[in-house]
């Protein structure tokens, strides 16, 4: 599945904050990008269509550059809702509880935090490797989102929550492995710090 296709028909976001805080074009313009595609009249806690939403982001990539998905994916920490964390491999763990936690099925969020449940329906961000010794973790994402997207939310993750005396985490894409722009179904990011 390349990346900017969702999985499942029924499927919404209310998490645009992050598309319109992030990165280094107008406000202006992103709005424009997104009434294009259907997403208008933004509230905040609105349900949008996740296709149509990715429709938004393969523009923005496709016409701005890539540096401002990875910028957007930078800025969801702070613009959405995510569990405690308490350490670099909790936080990296998170990512997949947040993920699910804002985004919808048919309605309903797809992470319950009183019964613990996750829906399936968008894929997973999943830390598949933490070496705290040799500082180097493995994130696999299997999402319909770009994976500069994911990069950027990776690597602020990464950043904030870094071991004491750790060097600045690096995240990079790997690319001995499938990774969705080359029509893959998902990509691996190795994280060093």
């Amino acid at each position: 599945m390349a990346q900017y296709q969702t999985f499942e028909n029924g499927i919404t976001t209310s998490a645009i904050s992050p598309f319109m805080q992030g990165g280094f074009i107008a406000s202006k313009q992103k709005t424009t990008i997104l009434n294009k595609y259907g997403i208008d009249h933004l509230e905040e806690g609105k349900d949008y269509d996740l296709q149509n939403f990715l429709n938004a982001f393969k523009e923005l990539g496709e016409n701005v550059g890539e540096m401002n998905l990875f910028l957007i994916g930078k800025s969801v920490m702070s613009e959405t809702e995510f569990p405690p964390m308490d350490g670099l491999e909790s936080a990296l763990r998170s990512i997949d509880v947040a993920y699910h936690m804002n985004h919808k099925k048919n309605g309903k969020a797809m992470f319950d935090p009183n019964t613990g449940v996750m829906t399936e329906g968008i894929g997973h961000f999943e830390l598949v490797r933490f070496d705290g010794v040799n500082k180097e973790a493995i994130m696999v994402c299997h999402t319909p989102y770009p994976s500069k997207f994911e990069e950027g939310i990776i690597l602020q993750i990464a950043r904030q929550f870094k071991p004491e005396g750790s060097l600045m985490p690096k995240v990079q894409l790997d690319t001995t492995k499938e990774t969705r722009k080359n029509g893959g179904d998902r990509c691996t990011f190795i994280i060093t710090w």
